[in-house]
C-alpha cells in the first residue's frame, strides 16, 4: 500500500500543494499596464482625439460628410461635378461635353469643411470643389476662385508640389511623413501628442522601462510670438502669409498672420499668445462671452476702454469674415476697432 504515486497514498497532500500553489499565483504582483499619455495626462488624452486637430482628415470609412449626403452635385465653370458614396467609398467624378474623369476620394481633409485630396497620374492634386457644412454642398475651393481650368484635369484640381502635400498630410494627419517622404501606408488621421509636445514618445518609453524620462518643453513657456511661429507652422505664420503673398479675404483664416497684425500684439507678452484664448485639448469654444477673461487680462475691468460695452468683446473686435467667395466663415484675429464700411485690413 506503500507502491504507487504520492497522490493514491495521501490525496490530502496533493490538495495541499495545489492550494500553496494558487496562493501564490494570487499573490504574484499584476503585470505593468502600458505607458501612455493617458496614464498622467488622462483628461487631455481623452478630450485632444474629439477636437479639430485631434480628427484633421477622414478617411474613406470614416467620410462623415459623404455619408449623410451620399450624393452632392454643383456646377462650376461650365464643369459638373458629381461626389458619390457606394458601399463605403467616394467616388469623385468631373464631366462636360467631352467626357468625364472619375477618382476614388482617398483623403478628406479637414473636419467641418472637407477638401478632397486626389491622386492622378502619379500626382496629387486638390479637388477643385470642396464640402462646406455651412450649406450642405459644394464650393469651390478656398484660394481657387480665380482659377479658369481649360480641360477636366484641370477642372478636377489644383496639381499640388511635393512639398505643399507633404505639409497637408503632416498637418492634418500623423505617420504621412518620414524623413522627408510621404510613407501613406503608416498614415493616421488627426495629430497626436508627439506632435506638438516633441519628445513624447521617447519620454513615455523611458518611462516604461523604469529609466528617467525626459520631459518635453512645456509650450506655456513660451511668448507670444514664438507661440505664433510655433502654431503657424500648420495655421501659417505671418512670414509665409506675406511672402506667399497670400492678401485678401482669403487669409482671414490664418489665425497667427491676423493676429501678429493687431495693434495689441506684444511678441514678448504671453497675455496675446494663442493658448490665452484656446485650449489645444479641447474642442473650439464658440461663447463670444467665454473669451472676456482673455480681452480683460490686459483691458483691466475697473478701467472703462470701450464706450459700447463691457463684456462679448470679440463679437465686436474679432468680426467674422467670409473666406474670400466661400461660405465658409471665419473669426478674424485681427483684433481692431471696427467700423461700418470699412475695407478688409491687409
Amino acid at each position: 500500500m506503500t507502491d504507487g504515486c504520492p497522490g493514491t497514498r495521501q490525496p490530502w497532500l496533493v490538495t495541499a500543494v495545489w492550494v500553496a500553489l494558487a496562493g501564490v499565483a494570487q499573490a504574484a504582483p499584476p503585470r505593468p499596464a502600458k505607458v501612455t499619455c493617458a496614464t498622467c495626462h488622462r483628461a487631455e488624452a481623452q478630450s485632444q482625439p474629439g477636437t479639430a486637430m485631434g480628427i484633421g482628415m477622414e478617411l474613406p470609412a470614416n467620410q462623415e460628410a459623404l455619408q449623410a449626403h451620399p450624393k452632392l452635385t454643383v456646377e462650376e465653370n461650365g464643369y459638373h461635378y458629381n461626389l458619390e458614396r457606394k458601399n463605403g467609398a467616394g467616388t469623385y467624378t468631373v464631366s462636360d461635353a467631352s467626357g468625364a474623369l472619375s477618382l476614388p476620394i482617398k483623403y478628406a481633409l479637414g473636419v467641418h469643411n472637407l477638401t478632397f485630396v486626389l491622386e492622378y497620374q502619379g500626382s496629387f492634386y486638390e479637388s477643385m470643389v470642396t464640402y462646406y457644412q455651412k450649406i450642405e454642398g459644394l464650393g469651390i475651393t478656398m484660394g481657387d476662385e480665380r482659377i479658369r481650368p481649360h480641360n477636366l484635369t484641370e477642372a478636377m484640381g489644383r496639381k499640388v508640389s511635393d512639398q505643399e502635400i507633404m505639409a497637408c498630410f503632416n498637418c492634418h494627419g500623423t505617420g504621412g511623413v518620414s524623413q522627408g517622404k510621404l510613407t501613406l501606408d503608416s498614415l493616421r488621421p488627426g495629430l497626436t501628442c508627439d506632435h506638438c509636445h516633441t519628445g513624447a514618445d521617447a519620454h513615455m518609453q523611458a518611462l516604461a522601462g523604469g529609466k528617467p524620462a525626459p520631459v518635453p518643453r512645456k509650450l506655456g513657456e513660451m511668448a507670444a510670438e514664438e507661440m505664433s511661429n510655433f502654431c503657424g507652422q500648420c495655421h501659417r505664420t505671418w512670414e509665409s502669409v506675406v511672402g506667399l503673398r497670400l492678401f485678401g479675404e482669403k487669409n482671414v483664416r490664418f489665425q497667427p498672420y491676423r493676429l501678429a497684425n493687431s495693434q495689441c500684439f506684444l511678441g514678448d507678452d504671453k497675455r496675446i499668445r494663442c493658448t490665452a484664448c484656446h485650449n489645444p485639448h479641447v474642442d473650439l469654444v464658440r461663447e463670444d462671452a467665454s473669451y472676456d477673461r482673455a480681452c480683460l487680462a490686459c483691458h483691466s475691468a475697473t478701467q472703462k476702454t470701450c464706450p459700447v460695452a463691457d463684456k462679448n468683446c470679440v463679437s465686436c473686435h474679432m468680426p467674422k469674415v467670409l473666406a474670400a467667395e466661400t461660405p465658409a466663415l471665419f473669426t478674424d484675429h485681427q483684433i481692431r476697432v471696427v467700423h461700418a464700411g470699412d475695407p478688409y485690413p491687409q
